[in-house]
């Protein structure tokens, strides 16, 4: 089973809705043009990153407003996740990864890990996700992290044991200047560990980061796919946007699997048991 997946690395417009709407429509059509069957988006592409305290005014409740229509429609023929601020039924604001799918909300991520530290205030204007799942979808059985979701080797490992053989990730990551190497660091140090999951799971990795400026930082991109053997099949440019396709081969995914045995011999309920004697311990 092979399925033809988009990436697309966009800029957005801070607190527009409406205008960063239209630009994932045209990034859609051109995935749908090239006969892909899934679109990936940054973390916050619908809103914008540092929205501060607009984040109430621009939330939305996906499940009862019609601002996403067009998004719903298209997702007919294409499965779409975006990145955008949900308003939950208890009025809790989140950072979240919206999944459309035959013209409905298929599934929500809530960010589970909103940074505090450094450059980082997510966590003073969102509240905290608590439960990551895999979902099934047409082309197989995936999972969905936000950014720092992503530095918790817990998150990912779950999902994969959830039955996930695709996990796709969203961010929204500043540039960081490292050392006098020309080579990113960001980049590098990302896709090193993108690359150690997906070859530790057998999985596919979707990561789709931002670029542009806003507030006076600046995103990187570098976005890219990373394939069961750990091997970066796409990758997008740095700092300009970009819309990338990766084949997504289940047949890769078996090989992996069977060539090195260690995530079919993972053993979950060692890991739930070890883990219960530790925390109990405390």
């Amino acid at each position: 089973m092979k399925h033809l997946v988009a990436v697309a690395q966009i800029d957005c417009v801070l607190g527009d809705l409406r205008r960063n709407i239209e630009k994932h429509i045209h990034y859609i059509e051109l995935a749908i043009k090239e006969g892909a069957k899934l679109i990936l988006f940054p973390e916050l592409s619908l809103t914008g990153y540092t929205l501060r305290d607009i984040n109430i005014d621009i939330a939305v409740n996906p499940f009862k407003s019609n601002v996403f229509d067009d998004l719903k429609k298209l997702s007919r023929e294409i499965i779409i996740i975006a990145g955008g601020v949900e308003e939950g039924e208890s009025f809790g604001i989140y950072n979240s990864a919206f999944v459309f799918e035959d013209g409905q909300i298929k599934y929500v991520h809530r960010k589970i890990y909103p940074p505090t530290y450094g450059m980082f205030e997510e966590l003073r204007y969102f509240s905290r996700g608590d439960r990551v799942r895999a979902f099934d979808t047409k082309i197989g059985r995936i999972g969905v992290l936000i950014c720092e979701d992503l530095w918790h080797i817990s998150l990912p490992y779950i999902l994969a044991v959830d039955g996930a053989m695709v996990i796709a990730g969203l961010a929204a990551s500043p540039t960081r200047i490292s050392g006098a190497s020309e080579e990113l660091t960001n980049y590098k140090i990302n896709s090193e560990h993108h690359k150690t999951y997906a070859r530790l799971l057998s999985v596919y990795l979707l990561f789709s980061n931002r670029v542009g400026y806003e507030d006076g930082v600046n995103f990187w991109g570098g976005s890219e796919v990373v394939n069961s053997d750990g091997e970066v099949i796409a990758v997008a440019k740095l700092f300009d946007e970009d819309l990338i396709f990766a084949e997504i081969d289940y047949n890769t995914i078996k090989r992996s699997r069977q060539f090195s045995r260690h995530f079919i011999d993972e053993d979950p309920y060692l890991f739930e048991r070890e883990l219960k004697r530790i925390l109990g311990s405390k």
